[in-house]
Formats: C-alpha cells, structure tokens, sequence
C-alpha cells in the first residue's frame, strides 16, 4: 500500500509517521507512506497557498490551485483508489471503514488547513472525506496520521500478531473485554480466576461475557448498530 499525503505542515508528520508499527510497516514493505510539502506546487514566490474568502468571511483558505496541481501529479504516476479529505463534516471514521480502506493499493490524504479548502476541491478532486470526530482541529494532520496508523496497523504482516488486531475494540461492534498481566495479585488486587484455569472454551465465553457488558455500560450505541 502507499499513501501520499499533501500539507503545509509537514514537520507535523515527521515523528508519528515513523515510530512503531508505522515504521515497521514501511522498513518491511508493507507499506510506502510519502509526506508530500504542498508549497512545492505554489507558483507564486512567496509559496502562499491561501488567500481570502469571497464573500467576506473571516479567515483564510486554502487555493486549488496548489491542490489539483498536486493531485495530478501523483496521478500522472500511479492510479490511485481514493483521494481522502479530512474534513469535520465528513464519513465518522471507524473500524470497519479502516477495514476496508486497508484492502486498498493507494490512497492520497489532503489536509486541510486555516479556514476550510476552496469548495470545488471537495467537488471536483475528493472521493470521500473523513473525520475522527465531532470537534475542530487547528489542521487536518493528526486526523491523516489517525487515519494512516488505523490502516496500516491492519495490512498483514505489520502486527507481529495479526490475531491481535482481529480482537481489538469495535471489529465486531463490542468493546474489548479486560486484559491482565503478571502478577496475578498485586495490592490485594487480583486477576479473575478464569483467566488463570486454562479453560480455553470458559475464557473465550467470559470474554465474550464482559465484552458485552462493557460496550452496553460505555457504548450501548454500539448495540444497536
């Protein structure tokens, strides 16, 4: 998989792009993840890539030019399955949308920055927007990097385990159940017994037990889904 990402801040993707499972993803070749500086496709000289809103509004943003310049470069060199906006008005991301972008073979990610993005880049150069959630972030940034590390931890071969991430939160719309490590007591503190019988069919059903009760206390929604 690749993904391509454009912004105007890309020291803000530096770290977290490679550290961990993303790191080890893209050191295996499993994935190419490439941070792309949207600047570079300015032609002016001081490399704006805002301006101010028609109509009078307050705040400043981003111009398309930059933006389909941009886009069409990377796909003069590739075809690419969707082209990704992280927007607060977008598609919630979840677990089973990470699912099946994981499946795909290239993805562009723009982040939008200042004011908003001049509307006919969402008309006429995105597929699909995202959002991590209902609130306002100063850039689009960390929403790529959640949506980037929510996919890639899922190609095969990027977990060590690959059980591991078939029993996270929300693959099959429950919480997951309580995890617990050595020591088996501490502080009075104790681990369930079942966990410590080695009855494999009795631990898989109390899992099952408190992963229910767990996501109908936290996240009854998710129940009904």
């Amino acid at each position: 998989m690749r993904i391509d990402i454009l912004t105007v801040l890309p020291e803000m993707l530096e770290s977290p792009l490679n550290c961990s499972i993303l790191k080890r993803a893209q050191d295996k070749g499993l994935a190419e993840i490439v941070v792309h500086n949207l600047r570079e496709y300015t032609t002016n000289k001081h490399r704006k890539v805002d301006d101010y809103p028609f109509g009078g509004e307050a705040g400043m943003v981003m111009q398309i030019e930059p933006v389909d310049r941009a886009i069409s470069h990377l796909k003069s060199q590739r075809d690419y399955d969707e082209v990704i906006f992280t927007s607060p008005d977008g598609e919630q991301l979840t677990q089973p949308m990470a699912n099946s972008l994981s499946m795909l073979d290239n993805i562009i990610i723009l982040c939008g920055h200042y004011k908003g993005v001049d509307y006919r880049i969402r008309e006429h150069l995105i597929t699909r927007e995202i959002t991590i959630g209902d609130y306002v972030l100063t850039g689009g940034e960390i929403p790529a990097v959640v949506i980037t590390d929510a996919i890639v931890r899922l190609i095969p071969g990027a977990i060590g385990d690959e059980q591991s991430a078939l029993s996270d939160s929300f693959q099959d719309n429950l919480l997951a159940p309580p995890i617990y490590t050595r020591p088996a007591e501490y502080k009075g503190w104790k681990v369930p017994d079942i966990l410590l019988s080695g009855h494999e069919a009795k631990i898989d059903q109390w899992k099952h037990e408190q992963a229910i009760e767990r996501t109908r206390r936290l996240r009854p929604g998710l129940l009904d889904e």
